[in-house]
């Protein structure tokens, strides 16, 4: 059989868009089955509420149930991983976190690496730290607070959540600019009861672990590591009030694999957004102590690019190794 010029370039042209038009159906038809959230946090964690909540605000959204997974392990390392070898389908998705930018130089042999193997998606909120002290410490604002610590060199306790947490590198980086000397207190455990009683006396702690205390006055907090003044402490200045450029805080968002269908990048980010913007959900996080922020998915990559470079350098101005 003779084929005509116009016949032949005609069935060309239309194999040449069935790729694409195969992709776009794809994209258009997700997602047809449960999504699957992994958590690098154990349940109940303040991390595992937030990827609750917006698990269930995404289901709305897109139809399909979001799956919460929790996988701890590793300071959030493993969820991380199963993601980057998971389909880059749309179906496995990773809550993100500062955890993670922290770890991409914390840790020196990880098999992944989270600027390049994860697909930004989107931001969810920013989660503060305040610096507390426990009352018995007789600084009352932050200026007297450096004063104090520049007057006692090695001689007050900074507690933490471990090495490499986020309580940690946040106070390391105010040791960094402030210029002081604080004896770094890593707990496995709760430390509040130890900041309460004073044998620890500062710590950089996240607002939803310890907003009960401040409130209850058993603790005193100096000053928020947000670049704005936050809600729920309305009167407590921020530490970059004091120390221009300092910012510090916690974050989550959602990621996937690298390869993911922009498309559906694109699906999932209008999708956060659209909940972000729901008056309920937001006052839902802000009661946790989040600051609900939407970014565009190239914001939040770029966002994720600069938290990382940021806590490389505290990592190697204090010689912070994973143990």
């Amino acid at each position: 059989m003779t084929l005509s010029r116009r016949t032949f370039l005609s069935l060309a042209t239309g194999a040449a868009a069935l790729p694409a038009t195969s992709r776009l159906a794809l994209a258009q038809a997700y997602p047809t089955r449960p999504v699957h959230l992994l958590v690098g946090f154990s349940a109940g964690s303040a991390s595992d509420i937030i990827a609750r909540l917006i698990a269930q605000k995404l289901s709305e959204q897109i139809g399909q149930p979001v799956v919460v997974e929790n996988r701890p392990g590793a300071a959030t390392n493993l969820a991380a991983e199963a993601v980057t070898r998971a389909p880059a389908d749309g179906y496995t998705l990773l809550l993100a976190t500062s955890a993670n930018a922290v770890n991409t130089t914390l840790y020196q042999h990880l098999s992944f690496n989270f600027t390049t193997d994860i697909a930004p998606v989107a931001l969810i909120d920013l989660v503060p730290y305040v610096l507390e002290v426990t009352p018995s410490l007789p600084p009352k604002t932050l200026p007297e607070f450096i004063a104090y610590a520049k007057a006692n060199p090695g001689k007050i306790n900074m507690a933490s959540n471990g090495v490499g947490s986020g309580p940690h590198v946040a106070g390391e980086l105010f040791k960094m600019m402030a210029g002081v000397d604080l004896v770094h207190v890593p707990y496995t455990g709760n430390p509040y009861s130890d900041l309460i009683g004073g044998q620890v006396q500062v710590m950089f702690s996240p607002i939803p672990a310890s907003i009960g205390y401040v409130r209850s006055g058993q603790l005193r907090p100096l000053a928020v590591g947000s670049t704005a003044r936050i809600a729920v402490l309305p009167d407590v200045p921020t530490v970059a009030e004091f120390l221009p450029g300092y910012d510090a805080s916690g974050w989550h968002g959602i990621g996937a694999p690298k390869a993911t269908p922009p498309d559906i990048v694109e699906s999932l980010n209008k999708a956060v957004g659209t909940d972000l913007a729901d008056a309920a959900f937001k006052a839902k996080i802000s009661d946790l102590g989040g600051v609900p922020t939407a970014m565009t998915a190239a914001a939040f990559g770029k966002f994720i690019a600069d938290e990382t470079d940021k806590w490389a350098k505290v990592n190697r101005f204090a010689n912070i190794k994973a143990e």
